[in-house]
């Protein structure tokens, strides 16, 4: 096949989400009341979430269907196009097919549709009013913000400052779209004020911002909680990717011998590469499976497997993941989607089975390949995105170094259409790589130790 563009015909279309949880060898430690220690229950949770989205949390069903309500809205992008990167292969002129799943058609411009989406219509068949959250690089926000207006429901979100000083149009399509947009810390909360009183120039974190979003949540019994990566559900949700994916590699000809994604909290990664993981544990087959994570926040790469909180306060449960700590403050990238403090316990889990591998990439190098992917195949991605083009570029670097074909898929989670802000300060010589230090890791990990069970 000889097309650059692989598009499915909806009735190809996934018609249930997959759960990886059915075919993990070790199933995940369940999370844990951080005074008892216990694992939690359905009950715990109710406050923040629909029972609906809890029920999908602690699935083992290897298969859950898609609503047709949830479908009917996937329709206005779903599925989204698979591309040959012919002009990125023919600049690296190495033995690779580079393959490419576009999230950018999404309304919000970024994969986080999928499961905004499906949690607006779960809090929605159960009377909430109203859905608060938190968003990092603003890509989150904005396609809550949409799936929110699609069900007639009110958002509110929480934005980390240096995302919302940096990306203030993100700002303004979450505002178009309907929804009210704080930068976090804030002085509306205990948890921002807190922050605040230590650090009044707090650039903030995902962790407070999330901290913010759960204490406005639980204050009235019409709000929810709503989460955009990390937790089961969330990932859940996104498998929709992979699994087109999948049946266009398949119209193509192809298989994957290398899946790549940026890694925030897990949910990109987890979209592209699950339904492949499955495969590699039931069916033997061999795709390498590589998460991206920046440099300068390296949880899966030279974090700790720990219980920990999920945000800066305590508020969450405890989760068993790789952590830097829930106090750790990450150093101000572009790529806010990607600076925080964990990794989803699937992922975690996947990672400690060896299952799947990490990877630290410096922002330099990320926007380097940026550069070279919007040249070559005409779209400017997301510096989130970039991560993953640049492992690619260095998968490829080695394909040719040992004369092995490879074929690649990576996940192109979103444009950068309105993070041009952070071109500009490549181009000006403004971005610099940031060095993690042992001392980083040993302070941020220090505070949680006493939170083990």
């Amino acid at each position: 096949m000889t097309t650059r563009k692989i598009f499915l015909n909806e009735s190809e279309k996934p018609t249930h989400w997959y759960n990886i949880v059915a075919d993990m060898p070790n199933k995940p430690q369940p999370p844990l009341n951080p005074k008892t220690k216990q694992p939690v229950g359905p009950e715990d949770l109710a406050p923040i979430f629909p029972m609906g989205l809890i029920q999908q949390e602690v699935s083992a069903d290897k298969y859950i269907e898609i609503p047709d309500q949830v479908q009917d809205i996937y329709d206005i992008w779903r599925p989204s196009p698979l591309y040959r990167a012919r002009g990125l292969e023919k600049l690296l002129d190495a033995p690779v097919k580079i393959y490419y799943k576009y999230e950018g058609v999404s309304p919000s411009g970024s994969h986080k549709p999928n499961t905004a989406v499906a949690q607006a219509y779960y809090n929605k068949q159960e009377g909430v009013k109203k859905i608060i959250t938190e968003t990092g690089a603003g890509q989150w926000g904005t396609a809550l913000a949409f799936a929110c207006a699609q069900f007639d429901l009110k958002c509110e979100v929480y934005m980390v400052r240096i995302s919302y000083d940096q990306k203030p149009y993100r700002k303004i399509m979450m505002n178009t779209f309907g929804a009210d947009v704080y930068p976090s810390p804030s002085d509306r909360t205990q948890a921002g004020r807190n922050i605040l009183k230590e650090d009044p120039e707090s650039n903030g974190s995902l962790g407070i911002a999330i901290s913010e979003a759960i204490e406005m949540a639980v204050q009235e019994e019409a709000n929810r909680y709503s989460l955009g990566s990390v937790l089961n559900h969330v990932l859940l949700h996104q498998t929709v990717i992979g699994q087109e994916a999948e049946k266009q590699l398949e119209m193509a000809g192809d298989y994957p011998d290398i899946i790549i994604a940026p890694l925030g909290g897990g949910s990109n990664f987890a979209g592209i590469s699950f339904p492949f993981i499955g495969k590699n544990i039931t069916e033997g087959k061999k795709t390498r499976c590589i998460a991206v994570e920046p440099a300068s926040c390296p949880k899966l790469t030279q974090g700790e497997f720990l219980y920990d909180f999920g945000d800066t306060a305590g508020y969450t449960p405890l989760l068993p993941m790789y952590t830097l700590g829930h106090n750790f403050r990450p150093a101000a990238i572009h790529a806010g989607g990607l600076r925080y403090h964990g990794a989803s316990v699937l992922c975690s889990q996947l990672l400690k089975d060896n299952l799947i591998e990490a990877v630290a990439m410096q922002q330099l190098e990320c926007f380097h390949a940026g550069i070279q992917f919007a040249r070559s195949e005409g779209i400017i991605a997301a510096p989130e995105a970039t991560h993953a083009v640049a492992q690619v570029i260095r998968e490829a670097e080695q394909a040719k170094k040992e004369g092995t074909q490879k074929t690649i898929l990576f996940n192109m989670c979103g444009h950068g259409f309105v993070d041009m802000k952070a071109y500009e300060d490549y181009f000006a010589g403004v971005l610099s790589d940031h060095t993690f230090t042992e001392n980083d890791l040993k302070s941020a990990l220090g505070e949680i130790r006493e939170l083990q069970p």
